[in-house]
């Protein structure tokens, strides 16, 4: 050990002249315990970038080149021998393999890990009664029968602190000793715990405060004084804190690191010190989408309104803009040519809100939110919502583990559709009936929504899971007039399994249904109505991404009378009528690519799922199944991603509506027979125009 630190710590002659050689190659070969990435970690050397390295590359003259250094060399081999003992493999052996030419080297370490010192006992004394032992040695890192690895052992007197600290002993320590036969390969390692004193929190001050009430703040600490001191209250307290907005520091922490002088002193001194931020937040952002075209939103929150930990929020934002009426600028010829014959997109759409939020409610657990709003939506060739209202909102548990939300929404407004989706899907074929749904019309609706989330990033996550079910009721009942009757639920589930240190398995499943009450229309037909807002609509870049945005599952098509005698597939215009239930299943494996593997991975995915109208003749059937692979760029704001699915499907059929432009009116095909028109667009007949190429930020789930 002596000599290892004696290299380790020599520094290289001054006199000693090295030759700049770049190092083109470095690759570790034998390496079974421990991984080349963090092999890599512990040594100085490290390869240059792949624009330096790969030969396929070089030759751009691009890329951060890493040179070669002979004296970090030899202490690499060190470095590893060390990671290598402290892994339990101490008869490991490092050897090199170099090549040098005058300007390059390619550098290969050859490990031979051998046979690990394995652990036959591990003993755990001084809980006393405290927890069960054998429970906890189950939740240790080091398990008997492993290699010894010391940082394995440190991190399991680590686990046990923890969980100490957790249950009242904020003075926990645990001391490590071990016996390591290298002749036998075996180790036998013991933790002595001292415990300390189970301790009480004491009086908790509070510092730093100048305009905001002591008292807001000890209503958003989950630890009080009396209480059974434990280590994760605090950090609960702090993340409340600052989830408050109103603080730029916040520290909850125990006073002393040292047990107190009097052995009789059961009594815990916890502090909270934080240091006030601007009372105030004013966002702006501006953006792109291919179904947004160009978009605009600001906001302004202010904080603590009025005391009590209220915020008062005011939004809004803008899109459409360049293709929407009163700001078209003709887009729809280039920049936003996705958007060029949509009906959804001939206004801007906007949304203003003012919303207030109470951040205690009751308890630190729950918020309470009321909304006032006046938007105009649509999706994407399939209807548009216009209307105001209010919205109040309760979070039960907002800041533990599945955070509840019931809801209500009042508004006044009204949706419209192409009028072939009333007729088809609703059996509203009568101007009046349509008048009536698409008039201004009080919707009412109360909503309970809950999310379990055990992910390990919003942006982009790569281990755990993540569980939401919605539920929704509309009637006379809660305050809606006819004829929105229906209740709809929806239920997905995802989950992400690691494989290595970079790559990715995600698995996604999404169900929905939705049942309507009927009523009687003017014509004294009986009709379940959904308005077409709440209906399920697939395809797109975050469902089965082999159609595109709404074009799974059921439609219609509509074609103009002056060419209903030359018709071709191309002049029938399809309308997605959506349906009233709904099935995805999305599974992705997302990859690092040899060059930047940091920032560039590659999806290969399978998305299944379709889209269907319960009780209606002439359904879809069979759910669509589109493979596809796709590239991800990490961004600070998410993965940029490009995907690519094949759709080997034709088209779903439909029933064919002329349409005579002049007089605006919608007439129904029938077969001599009297059987309806169904359109069945052909299949496309060259394997790139099967091709369907989505972009989008951020994950597909």
């Amino acid at each position: 050990m002596a000599l290892l630190a004696a290299l380790l710590a020599a520094a290289p002659l001054s006199g000693q002249q090295q030759e700049q050689r770049v190092v083109r190659t470095l690759k570790f070969q034998g390496n079974r315990a421990i991984d080349d990435y963090t092999l890599s970690t512990v040594i100085a050397t490290s390869n240059s970038s792949a624009f330096a390295s790969k030969w396929y590359l070089r030759w751009l003259g691009l890329g951060e080149k890493r040179y070669f250094s002979e004296m970090e060399f030899r202490r690499d081999v060190l470095r590893l021998l060390l990671l290598y003992h402290q892994s339990g493999y101490v008869n490991a052996v490092i050897d090199t393999n170099v090549v040098r030419t005058p300007r390059d080297v390619y550098l290969t370490f050859l490990v031979h890990e051998g046979e690990p010192v394995r652990l036959v006992r591990l003993q755990i004394i001084g809980l006393d009664s405290i927890v069960n032992e054998r429970d906890l040695k189950k939740q240790l890192p080091l398990q008997v029968g492993q290699p010894f690895n010391r940082l394995l052992f440190q991190t399991s007197a680590d686990t046990i602190t923890a969980l100490l600290r957790n249950v009242g002993y904020p003075y926990a320590t645990v001391l490590r000793n071990f016996d390591e036969d290298d002749a036998a390969l075996t180790a036998a390692a013991t933790l002595e715990v001292v415990p300390g004193r189970r301790m009480h929190v004491g009086q908790v001050p509070i510092e730093g405060l100048a305009t905001v009430d002591t008292s807001t703040v000890r209503h958003m600490l989950s630890v009080h004084d009396g209480d059974l001191y434990q280590q994760n209250r605090l950090y609960q307290s702090q993340r409340d804190l600052y989830d408050m907005g109103l603080f730029r520091s916040v520290q909850v922490l125990l006073v002393d690191s040292l047990p107190p002088a009097a052995p009789s002193d059961s009594l815990a001194q916890v502090v909270v010190r934080v240091a006030e931020g601007a009372g105030h937040r004013v966002i702006t952002g501006v953006g792109y989408g291919t179904i947004d075209c160009f978009r605009l939103q600001a906001g302004w929150t202010a904080y603590n309104l009025l005391g009590g930990a209220r915020a008062l929020d005011v939004t809004g934002n803008v899109s459409k803009i360049g293709v929407g009426s009163p700001v078209d600028m003709g887009f729809t010829k280039n920049v936003c040519r996705l958007l060029e014959g949509d009906p959804t997109s001939d206004t801007v759409n906007y949304n203003l809100a003012l919303t207030l939020r109470q951040l205690t409610f009751f308890s630190p657990r729950n918020i309470a939110r009321l909304s006032l709003f006046a938007e105009r939506r649509s999706e994407y060739k399939t209807y548009t919502r216009q209307d105001i209202g209010v919205n109040p909102a309760f979070v039960i548990n907002a800041r533990r583990d599945i955070p509840t939300t019931i809801g209500y929404t009042l508004s006044y407004g009204h949706t419209t559709a192409d009028q072939v989706v009333f007729c088809t899907v609703f059996l509203i074929c009568s101007q009046a009936d349509v008048n009536l749904l698409a008039s201004d019309r009080r919707f009412a609706a109360i909503t309970v929504s809950g999310a379990r989330s055990r992910i390990n990033s919003l942006l982009d996550p790569t281990k755990g899971s993540v569980v939401t079910l919605a539920l929704m009721h509309a009637s006379p009942a809660v305050g809606s007039e006819q004829p929105y009757e229906f209740n709809r639920g929806e239920l997905t589930t995802s989950r992400y399994f690691p494989i290595g240190r970079r790559n990715t398995l995600a698995l996604r499943i999404q169900a929905g249904t939705i049942v309507p009450e009927a009523f009687q229309s003017l014509t004294g037909q009986g009709v379940q109505y959904v308005p077409p807002d709440q209906r399920f609509y697939g395809g797109g870049p975050n469902s089965v991404r082999g159609y595109a945005r709404n074009e799974l599952g059921p439609r219609v098509y509509v074609v103009d009378s002056t060419l209903v005698a030359t018709t071709r597939d191309t002049q029938f215009v399809a309308s997605p009528t959506g349906g009233n239930t709904i099935f995805v299943f999305n599974s992705e494996l997302r990859f690092a690519t040899p060059l930047f593997p940091d920032r560039l991975k590659v999806a290969l995915f399978t998305d299944i799922g379709q889209v269907w109208e319960r009780g209606q003749e002439g359904n879809v059937s069979g759910v669509r199944i589109t493979p596809g692979l796709g590239v991800r760029i990490a961004t600070p704001l998410g993965p940029v991603r490009v995907d690519a699915a094949y759709n080997g499907y034709a088209a779903e059929p439909g029933v064919v509506y002329l349409q005579n432009d002049v007089q605006r009116y919608l007439r129904q095909l029938f077969n001599p027979d009297g059987t309806p028109v169904i359109h069945a667009p052909a299949r496309p007949a060259s394997f790139w125009s099967r091709v369907i190429v989505q972009f989008a930020v951020g994950q597909a789930f």
